[in-house]
């Protein structure tokens, strides 16, 4: 049997090796590269100095392009895109999915070595290929997170620039100079696009689309809707402001209440699997009837079923409140 799995695993390796050896670059795609090159140097100067904007946009691309194309028929790619974007990884739709079929095949054989059970084996491949999804899901959140706490000090410095006479594009321009990252890298995304003839309207949707934040929200439709109709920008934004640090101090008085219901929910999920663990290290084969018989085993997929069910209801009610 394990002449086997190290077979297929060989296998796997070397069909792989192969389709990225096909997929490379080509000569083709060398040479356009070294043009590309070639143009981004235009723009270096006789004495050395290097001026002017960047006209070329850099997009991070994938040896894997059959596989992108299939996700792009299925209408996933985009979602996922949108997903690692939104996340500021260096990562691929294509690598990304790679990596989830790698950990799912991974975590199939070892459920495979450990306990040769089919319903377990799904369930650990369907555990392991969700890893990588998180990981985003994950960064994306902690991002999110960051860009709102570093914005009322944004918005507050596009105040003070706006009261000391700046034209717009200027205050955007010094908060993404001086503000806290990531709000400084999205309002310098904004200024660049606006440089480039993007008008301040599409800038601050992309913007949007890239940080899916309520509190940024507020901001865009207060501006969007100050352009519009007019009014003093200046105490526009300081009412803004207002609202969104009242919506944040709000917010970490929620996480503070709730704090014992997640570490409930965590508790919960994770004893009857440190129970049973403990319980077989201390007498190994005591829980072996759950693994051999036909009920135990219904009993497992019974008690999984149950603790995945009650850490969604869980997770539900603590975090269901919105500010």
């Amino acid at each position: 049997m394990i002449l086997l799995v190290l077979g297929f695993s060989t296998i796997l390796i070397v069909t792989f090796s192969l389709v990225a050896l096909a997929t490379g670059p080509t000569q083709l795609d060398k040479t356009v590269q070294q043009r590309l090159a070639a143009i981004k140097a235009g723009d270096m100067q006789s004495d050395g100095s290097f001026e002017g904007l960047q006209l070329l946009k850099i997009s991070r691309t994938s040896q894997f392009g059959w596989l992108e194309a299939i996700l792009e028929k299925y209408g996933i790619s985009q979602k996922l895109q949108t997903r690692i974007a939104q996340s500021a990884s260096s990562t691929t739709v294509s690598n990304l999915v790679l990596l989830s079929l790698a950990l799912a095949a991974a975590g199939f054989f070892v459920s495979f070595l450990v306990a040769p059970m089919l319903p377990l084996e799904l369930g650990a491949a369907f555990i392991l290929s969700c890893i990588p999804y998180i990981f985003i899901s994950w960064k994306r959140s902690k991002r999110i997170q960051a860009f709102n706490a570093a914005l009322p000090g944004a918005v507050d410095m596009m105040g003070r620039a706006l009261r000391a006479g700046h034209s717009m594009a200027a205050a955007i321009e010094m908060v993404s100079q001086d503000a806290v990252e990531p709000a400084a890298f999205e309002f310098r995304e904004v200024f660049k696009q606006q440089n480039f003839g993007l008008p301040l309207r599409d800038a601050l949707l992309q913007m949007l689309d890239r940080v899916p934040s309520q509190d940024l929200r507020v901001l865009v439709t207060a501006i969007l809707v100050q352009r519009d109709t007019g009014g003093n920008l200046v105490e526009i934004l300081d009412r803004t402001v207002f609202i969104i640090r009242e919506r944040l101090r709000i917010h970490g008085e929620i996480r503070i209440q709730t704090a014992q219901g997640r570490m409930t929910g965590w508790i919960l999920s994770a004893l009857p699997i440190l129970m049973l663990l403990l319980t077989n290290a201390v007498n190994p084969g005591y829980s072996s009837v759950l693994m051999t018989d036909p009920g135990g085993r219904k009993m497992i997929y019974a008690a999984v079923v149950l603790i995945v069910l009650g850490s969604v209801i869980i997770h539900r009610i603590v975090n269901g409140i919105e500010v």
